[in-house]
């Protein structure tokens, strides 16, 4: 049976947008802190020759124009301000979770409430700051060992660095104010940005090579019709849920008793969303972009790392599943789905799996289920993501094409609905009740004279 909240939603018109004066605040808020977004991305750094950069990007394009780039939206190509992109702040506030996970000590000052959230915070941004600098300073000496430079030597390092962590951390900014006072998830929301901003261009690319005969009609069709059925499947995955039957028992409220209750436990079929896939690539990207930095001193060894794990090789292939794969249940089950977690706060509202033993026995149990579940999510996540590499490595198909780009850009649309749709619903309800207060206040109470007799 449909609840009436459930109704409400199937009911709730996108037309009631222009009647949300705070959801449209919000949205304009979001559109301008993105566009200033995308106008640092032009910005460049201090002391970069750019006729070379172009060049040499062209010739890295392997590397670093890989995911770094999908990440940056492009700002990498131009060496914009902005050119490290929200990167490192993601995987400083990922390491930050995964030792929450591990170490006893973060794990308890999770569990302080907002003070302790404050603290993990505080370390993902000191953490945000260090992998900043570090990669400021590699890319920095990358560029001078390339003759990108004008004027190399210790001024422009600091000044590059400088820029480059100040842009970094000015993102996060925009990124938190975005989650703050706008809608969606800031940081997300960024890298969308990236993405869909780069997409005509490669897209122009895709189709230049068509006229040019690089490229036949039908495999351009094929690539088109592989990207639509990619992003159904990615939508369809992404809602999919495996509900957990939970029973509540009867309990007497004052001098009422009220029956047991019934209600679902949700686990999605992908826990860990698109974690995994930029973890995984990150890790096979990164001999790529030694060897890129290092350049003709590439050593034997990094040579044949290059060799055989290059985009499209089997050995990349096989290595990118195994990290999928590990990093999706490594993930759900550190961050976030804790099957001892889950069946305390059961136990505690005094709810249990029937036929399942509270405490240890639900925890077991969960941790069974969560492991099948895994089975298809980690498979979908790593079919996903080499279909498109297979295919991207065999036709010459842009980056942006792939299964990561796809994953992202779906997902974060997905939840940027749904946030939108629940502000919707928000003012809804909130419409609904100050109707009932004016007619409330309309009835008026006429005072009945005494009866004749």
């Amino acid at each position: 049976m449909v609840s009436a909240a459930e109704q409400m939603a199937a009911n709730t018109s996108w037309a009631a947008l222009g009647k949300a004066t705070d959801l449209r605040n919000r949205i304009l808020f979001t559109l301008g802190l993105l566009i200033v977004y995308r106008l640092g991305t032009f910005i460049p750094v201090p002391g970069i020759d750019g006729t070379a950069l172009r060049e040499f990007m062209e010739e890295a394009a392997t590397g670093l124009g890989g995911i770094l780039s999908m990440f940056t939206g492009g700002a990498l190509g131009r060496m914009g301000i902005f050119a490290l992109g929200i990167m490192p702040y993601i995987s400083a506030s990922i390491i930050v979770q995964l030792l929450t996970s591990m170490v006893p000590s973060l794990e308890q000052l999770k569990k302080e409430g907002e003070q302790g959230r404050k603290k993990i915070n505080q370390y993902t941004r000191y953490g945000t700051v260090l992998l900043a600098t570090f990669q400021a300073y590699g890319l920095a000496v990358s560029l001078e060992a390339g003759d990108l430079v004008t004027d190399p030597g210790l001024f422009f390092r600091a000044a590059c660095v400088i820029t480059l962590v100040g842009g970094t951390m000015f993102l996060m900014w925009l990124g938190e104010q975005i989650t703050a006072r706008g809608i969606g998830n800031g940081i997300s929301l960024i890298i969308f940005v990236g993405i869909i901003a780069e997409v005509p261009a490669a897209l122009a690319q895709f189709l230049s090579q068509g006229r040019s005969g690089a490229i036949s009609p039908a495999v351009i069709i094929g690539v088109i019709l592989m990207v639509v059925v990619t992003i159904a499947f990615v939508v369809f995955m992404e809602r999919a849920l495996r509900k957990i039957h939970i029973q509540y028992p009867r309990r007497q409220v004052g001098m009422k008793m009220q029956e047991g209750q019934t209600s679902h436990l949700p686990v999605k079929v992908n826990p860990s969303g698109v974690i995994p896939a930029i973890f995984a690539s990150s890790m096979l990207l990164l001999p790529t972009t030694i060897g890129t930095f290092s350049g003709q001193q590439t050593g034997p060894i990094m040579s044949t790392i290059l060799a055989y794990f290059g985009p499209g090789q089997p050995l990349y292939l096989a290595f990118f599943a195994v990290m999928i794969v590990f990093f999706a249940y490594f993930y759900t089950f550190n961050v976030a789905f804790k099957p001892d977690d889950v069946a305390e706060n059961l136990k505690n509202q005094n709810g249990f799996v029937p036929g399942i033993r509270p405490g240890k026995k639900t925890s077991e149990y969960l941790e069974y289920v969560v492991n099948r579940v895994l089975v298809l999510g980690s498979g979908y996540l790593a079919l996903v993501c080499l279909m498109p590499e297979i295919l991207r490595a065999e036709l010459s198909i842009p980056f942006y094409f792939g299964g990561t780009s796809v994953l992202i850009v779906v997902s974060v649309t997905m939840d940027t609905i749904q946030q939108v749709q629940s502000h919707l619903l928000a003012h809804q309800y909130e419409g609904l009740i100050q109707k009932s207060q004016l007619r409330g206040k309309g009835k008026k109470r006429t005072k009945r004279g005494p009866a004749r007799r």
